[in-house]
């Protein structure tokens, strides 16, 4: 009954059914105790029930006990937990009151405005950075409406957007988005600033916090900025040069009027992202993109060369100087971006170069001219011609069989020339196929036959102020010669595929080992082209012509390629100059100069010897040696006569070239021209 008692007073403990069930069986056992028994059963009745009831006693008093355990641990457990509970309270509540110290004294000395109002936009707070910006003391403003801080002609509209605002679901937003934001001080001067909001809800208030700058001194700088950008944009434009304005970032800005109507583009073309790929050419671009950030992110002046396009489409190379605008801390706010034409340096450069690389690989050339050789009358003759010649600009014709020296000559023309400090270009009009022989001379653009991946200069601009020389000149094609011609009348041409028509400044001296004039009457020549050429004829004698001067040019090759195979050789044998001058050299100064080597080589004393079998072997048909004088009907019969023999073979010991003493090029150019089907005679 006891425990009944306490667990009845227990004010966190409830009666529930089980509770009452307990109840009833205990006023049972009680009620039937002061009963007396009326006899033994009902007594051994009674007793099982007490001993039923003390049962469930038992375990009455074993559960109460229990959950009463369980409740103690229960709350003790709240206890312990609700200390740590007020204990983190008593925490949180320092930490509060520290980091608000904290934000006070942060918005002391915040140099920015800080302003609060309520719901009703009267100023609740008002920091110390407001007292300098507005001119007043806190308690002067606190609680006093906001539109004291404002224009009166701003006052509505931002009494609006702050009502607004509170009915917006974002907690922040930047003012003055749509126009500019002003504030008002206490002596009624305003200024430009700019500020931002952001609200908090306290229990149902809002409240409003306004951070506002003065930006005065920057409306100023930027002010002189503009002014000073403009006053840069007409310095600017009357520089009389191309002008790009950039972004610290490369960006184009602005571009002046030289560079619009240079390029042909408008500015808004300018100030899109892929400007420099409508301007400069693309591999141009490609090859700089790299170079140019990397000297941009550097901030000191840099150059570029590249290449930019015209509005007619042409490129033309200019040098691009980067100067870097600094501010008062040293970071850019602009590039000035200038161009200079060097597109004539450029050409200079290129022609300079490829006149480099042509002398290089004439120089390189094996050859025998390296100087004249011979004192005979003949020769003399020739050198008096070519003194008299040389210091004019007129076009010189050539003629003399193959290997006579006429390169030579030619070059000594050039030497005694006002143009012997330039190029001096050489091109064997029968060595080029006749396809290409237009593009070699006159040069071709991009793309203007198969295989033309990239723009060529032609000979005539390798030459450019110096000397062409057009070796076997006999062999050019038709339309290449009425070309040709238009160069000599006009002293102009155009590239192959090209629009552009180019000035020459080129003296032409011409060599040609087939008889012209015979050409011209079969129509294989223009005689206007041969008229052109031929303002002063030059002959070259052969050298069987010409013995006098061939122990003098046995004696300079025997030293020459002695000194090369790294031995002495005193002398020439009686007999060997004998043989040679006896012998009619139809390859003349060439086969010399190759019999000689081979006799150098094979030498083992110091007097050089000539096998005989050499010669003999190498004789040829009079026919062959004077096939270059033959009129073309007798030449094209001597030519397939040669072919039918050969079993239509013309290279090698034992081709046509060597029965008619002829190079094979120059067989092959005349077979073309001569129409002779050379494969027909395979089977004969």
């Amino acid at each position: 009954m006891g425990t009944v008692w306490v667990v009845m007073h227990d004010d966190g403990r409830k009666l529930d059914a089980e509770d009452e069930r307990l109840m009833t069986g205990l006023g049972k056992f009680a009620s039937t105790a002061h009963q007396p028994p009326v006899s033994i059963d009902e007594l051994r009745f009674q007793i099982a029930e007490r001993e039923k009831a003390e049962t469930a006693l038992r375990e009455l008093t074993n559960a109460l006990e229990t959950r009463v355990r369980v409740r103690t641990e229960e709350l003790e457990q709240e206890i312990a937990e609700r200390k740590r509970a007020e204990e983190e309270l008593r925490r949180s509540k320092a930490c509060l009151a520290e980091a608000q110290r904290r934000f006070e004294g942060i918005l002391e000395i915040a140099e920015d405005a800080i302003i609060s109002v309520d719901s009703n936009q009267r100023i609740v707070l008002f920091n110390q950075g407001a007292e300098r910006v507005f001119g007043y003391v806190a308690d002067d403003v606190l609680g006093q409406p906001l539109d004291i801080l404002l224009p009166q002609r701003f006052a509505p509209v931002h009494r609006g957007h702050i009502e607004a605002f509170a009915k917006a679901p974002e907690v922040s937003s930047l003012m003055g988005q749509r126009r500019d934001v002003f504030g008002c001080r206490k002596d009624g001067s305003e200024f430009p600033a700019e500020a931002s909001i952001s609200k908090l809800d306290l229990g149902g208030e809002l409240v409003f916090t306004v951070i506002l700058r003065d930006i005065t001194n920057r409306k100023h700088a930027e002010e002189r900025i503009r002014q000073d950008e403009r006053e840069l944009r007409q310095i600017v434009e009357a520089i009389p040069a191309l002008i790009l304005v950039l972004a610290p970032d490369g960006r184009a800005l602005y571009a002046n009027e030289r560079v619009l109507e240079y390029t042909g583009l408008t500015l808004e073309a300018f100030q899109a992202d892929d400007f420099r790929e409508l301007v400069f050419h693309p591999s141009d671009v490609q090859r700089l993109r790299d170079e140019r950030q990397e000297a941009l992110a550097r901030s000191a002046t840099f150059e570029l060369e590249q290449r930019a396009r015209r509005k007619d489409g042409q490129y033309r190379w200019f040098i691009i100087r980067y100067e870097p605008l600094l501010d008062d801390q040293g970071h850019v706010i602009r590039w000035y971006a200038t161009g200079t034409d060097i597109d004539d340096r450029k050409q200079a450069e290129e022609r300079v170069r490829e006149e480099n690389l042509a002398l290089r690989e004439e120089i390189d050339k094996t050859s025998m001219f390296e100087k004249i050789v011979g004192a005979s009358p003949v020769l003399r003759a020739v050198l008096r011609r070519v003194a008299k010649v040389a210091p004019t600009e007129s076009t010189a014709l050539i003629t003399g069989e193959t290997g006579t020296g006429k390169e030579l000559i030619a070059r000594a023309i050039h030497k005694r020339s006002p143009r012997g400090s330039r190029a001096f270009v050489t091109i064997n009009c029968a060595a080029v196929p006749p396809a290409l022989i237009a593009s070699e001379l006159f040069g071709h653009e991009k793309g203007a036959f198969t295989g033309a991946v990239e723009r060529r200069l032609g000979r005539f601009e390798l030459a450019e102020g110096g000397t062409l020389f057009l070796d076997e000149i006999g062999e050019l094609p038709a339309a290449t010669q009425i070309a040709l011609l238009r160069v000599l009348q006009e002293r102009e041409f155009e590239r192959v595929g090209g629009r552009h028509t180019i000035r020459a400044d080129v003296r032409v001296i011409a060599a040609a080992n087939r008889d012209l004039q015979a050409a011209i009457a079969a129509g294989a020549f223009r005689s206007d082209l041969f008229y052109r050429l031929n303002v002063f004829p030059i002959e070259m004698p052969p050298l069987r012509d010409r013995q006098d001067d061939i122990p003098l040019l046995v004696e300079y090759f025997t030293d020459r390629y002695a000194r090369k195979a790294g031995k002495k050789i005193r002398g020439v044998s009686k007999r060997t100059l004998d043989l040679l001058q006896a012998y009619p050299w139809p390859g003349n100064i060439r086969e010399l100069q190759n019999v000689i080597e081979r006799s150098v080589i094979v030498c083992e004393t110091e007097t050089l010897s000539v096998d005989e079998s050499w010669l003999a072997r190498q004789a040829l048909p009079r026919t062959g040696l004077a096939l270059s004088k033959t009129p073309v009907t007798e030449e094209k019969a001597i030519i397939e006569a040669a072919l039918a023999e050969t079993k239509g073979r013309v290279s090698g010991p034992s081709g046509a070239a060597a029965r008619l003493g002829l190079p094979p090029s120059t067989l092959e150019s005349k077979i073309r021209s001569l129409k002779i089907n050379k494969h027909s005679f395979k089977a004969v």
